[in-house]
């Protein structure tokens, strides 16, 4: 599906975060962070707190049995006990108080004293300095086996974007950054940056190692994915023999391609015209609008099939209405062949005359004028079939019910001499 500039950027609106309040309550859940909008670019204030943010309480969930004393690498629960300008202080059971960075809470309002917060050893003190301690990279860890969960789920999430870098973007996630290749930023990739940063984005984790913590995500496959469900849904209200507009989008030898709410359909070269599909098909261009029928509507590959012609009245169907089979009609011979003889009749409808059809007395000569019986109508090259021999069967017989009636002083044989002089 072709998608121009301005739907790539796609309209955003001013949302302000809500601001988080001293209760841990208060910071957004987990699902939050999951897929639950229409939308695929969100925009958000640079300075406010990310939504998609999991509530630290909600993360620990993931964690079982974490201890209240330190022990390195192991996340351990701490009670605040004072909040400063650079750090913020902490019980951790022994002479002195341990110490988080104030930067830890960047984009949270710090917690209330009194408040239990997980944090993971960072420092080791002893007598002489206090130990430290990190919130970010306690969250850091339990967001990164939320990740793992995610990413073996293959569950769509959202998260911001923080930066834009050669050959994609930098993607925040709770924190963690990812990387989002242009590649997979847009449907059919993307040969430059569309997106804006602070933007938010639906995407899924396609590559994971939390080793290295490397985190390759994909918003493309969201994209591909709804749209998908997007043609679904269209093609599921969209009906055969119905009769619609479409966009041309592209002219080819064998057909015309066509944009149909969004979705490309294609217009074959035989249901362009009824007679002269090749010359037609050169009198459409590029973003003209065009009546059209619904002709096949294939779901399993999700394409659709458009008639041109077939919204105008089939030649074949008017001549046999204005030429039924045994009218008469009177032509002029312009063609004489192997075939028979061709007839010009009015305007451009013609005649054909097999040799099986001619007079008694042989082939009729070229600009002659003649008269036949209708037979039928030549389907594919909307002429009549015509026989002279049927006309002159059919006079015949009039002749013989006109002496039936006269006077029997004359006879058969001098009324039919009569008229044939």
């Amino acid at each position: 599906m072709e998608t121009n500039e301005t739907e790539k950027k796609q309209e955003i609106e001013n949302n302000q975060d809500t601001e988080i309040n001293d209760d841990l309550n208060a910071i957004p859940q987990p699902e939050e962070l999951l897929d639950n909008s229409d939308d695929n670019v969100i925009p958000q204030n640079d300075t406010a707190q990310d939504e998609n943010d999991i509530s630290m309480d909600e993360l620990l969930k993931i964690e079982e049995g974490i201890s209240e004393k330190l022990s390195s690498g192991e996340l351990v629960y701490v009670k605040v006990v004072d909040v400063r300008s650079d750090y913020i202080y902490v019980d951790i059971g022994q002479k002195n108080e341990g110490l988080i960075p104030v930067k830890d809470f960047e984009g949270f309002k710090l917690p209330n004293i009194g408040t239990k917060i997980v944090a993971v050893l960072d420092r080791m003190g002893n007598s002489e300095r206090n130990t430290i301690l990190s919130y970010r990279k306690a969250k850091e860890n339990i967001t990164m086996k939320w990740l793992s969960k995610v990413f073996n789920a293959h569950e769509r999430i959202k998260g911001r974007i923080v930066k834009q870098v050669k050959g994609g973007y930098i993607v925040s996630i709770n924190g963690l950054e990812a990387f989002m290749p242009l590649s997979l930023s847009e449907l059919g990739g993307a040969p430059r940056h569309y997106l804006p940063v602070n933007a938010k984005v639906k995407f899924y984790v396609i590559d994971f190692n939390p080793d290295n913590r490397k985190i390759i995500i994909s918003r493309r496959a969201v994209l591909e994915e709804d749209e998908k469900v997007r043609r679904e849904e269209i093609l599921s209200q969209t009906k055969e023999n119905d009769f619609t507009r479409v966009v041309v989008s592209k002219i080819v030898d064998n057909g015309i391609f066509v944009r149909y709410q969004g979705m490309e359909g294609f217009v074959r070269l035989e249901d362009v015209d009824w007679k002269n599909p090749k010359e037609e098909i050169t009198k459409y261009a590029r973003g003209q609008r065009i009546k059209v029928k619904i002709i096949s509507i294939d779901k399993e590959k999700q394409r659709l099939y458009f008639g041109i012609k077939q919204t105008k009245p089939n030649p074949v169907e008017l001549l046999r209405r204005r030429f039924p089979v045994r009218s008469m009609v009177k032509g002029k011979v312009v063609e004489l062949n192997d075939k028979g003889a061709k007839i010009h009749i009015v305007d451009d409808i013609y005649g054909i005359v097999n040799e099986e059809d001619y007079s008694y007395e042989g082939a009729p000569q070229k600009d002659e004028v003649i008269e036949a019986t209708v037979t039928g109508v030549e389907a594919e090259t909307y002429e009549l079939r015509l026989s002279i021999k049927r006309y002159e069967q059919f006079e015949n017989r009039k002749r013989i019910e006109q002496y039936s009636k006269q006077s029997p002083r004359i006879t058969l044989g001098q009324l039919l001499k009569d008229e044939n002089k």
